[in-house]
């Protein structure tokens, strides 16, 4: 779910506006070609860090942003998905345009997402991206008892429900989260289970203008990752013809690896 093997701070934070007046705070870090990051559920800015790092020692400009309902942006109601491809494209346009787009996770259907609606993603890197393709669907009201639950007072149900449900953790995995010391970090975050749960449920299948990107477009994957994740991943590149597949054998358990993205991207971005 999140980027790297722990939060690290990105400097100098500033906010841009979405199109629907919902601040949004991002951050970079570094000189040169600007790649922006797009985070997983239960991830904020700061969770991208090693991978902004590894990039602006690479020559590039990484810019980092809290997704709605996160870390230091806002949240507007009501949502739709359509308000989270805004939201990256505000911070495209306040990065002065970037030339390539990571997303992980949940990121990445948002980041095809946007593309999908000509948000200028540059060169797209979709790691791991949960994809069901109509097979083992979470439940289509899971969004809605989710927001019960935080409407409710219940942040850690919602939290636990919904890596229950929506991220398909096994329960004895869940139950450790819950009773280890870093699930309070968790709960603030619960807002944005809602929208996670909304946008992979409502393109778990990529639609045909998700299909039809023509944008350069790499899927990472790690060899020790979900086998369900593994199985989307070559899906989606089957399904785009412009998509090529990569295995990233140091990106390991749904954690994209820093260093070995950062090669990854280097090289695409200089043979484009």
């Amino acid at each position: 779910m999140t980027m790297s093997e722990g939060p690290a701070s990105i400097s100098g934070m500033d906010i841009t506006t979405s199109a629907d007046g919902t601040a949004i705070a991002y951050g970079a870090r570094g000189e040169g070609p600007a790649i922006v990051i797009v985070n997983g559920a239960f991830s904020t800015a700061g969770d991208s860090g090693g991978l902004a790092a590894s990039l602006a020692d690479a020559g590039f400009r990484a810019i980092s942003y809290d997704r709605r309902a996160r870390g230091g942006s806002g949240d507007t109601r009501p949502f739709a998905r359509e308000r989270e491809a805004e939201d990256l494209a505000a911070v495209i346009t306040a990065a002065g345009g970037v030339a390539a787009t990571i997303g992980h996770s949940s990121g990445a259907v948002l980041a095809l997402y946007a593309t999908s609606l000509d948000v200028p993603t540059g060169r797209l890197f979709l790691s791991e991206p949960p994809f069901h393709f109509g097979e083992d669907e979470p439940a289509a009201d899971l969004p809605q008892r989710l927001q019960a639950l935080v409407d409710g007072g219940r942040p850690a149900d919602a939290v636990t429900a919904f890596q229950l449900e929506g991220v398909g953790l096994p329960a004895q995995m869940v139950e450790q989260i819950r009773s280890s010391p870093l699930f309070d970090a968790l709960l603030p975050l619960a807002q944005s289970t809602v929208y996670d749960a909304t946008l992979t449920r409502d393109v778990s299948t990529p639609t045909e203008s998700m299909r039809a990107v023509a944008a350069p477009m790499t899927i990472l994957c790690g060899v020790e990752t979900f086998p369900f994740l593994r199985a989307a991943s070559q899906r989606l590149a089957d399904a785009i013809p412009a998509a090529e597949l990569v295995e990233v054998p140091e990106s390991v358990g749904h954690r994209l690896d820093p260093d070995a993205t950062t090669r990854l991207v280097a090289a695409r971005l200089a043979s484009d």
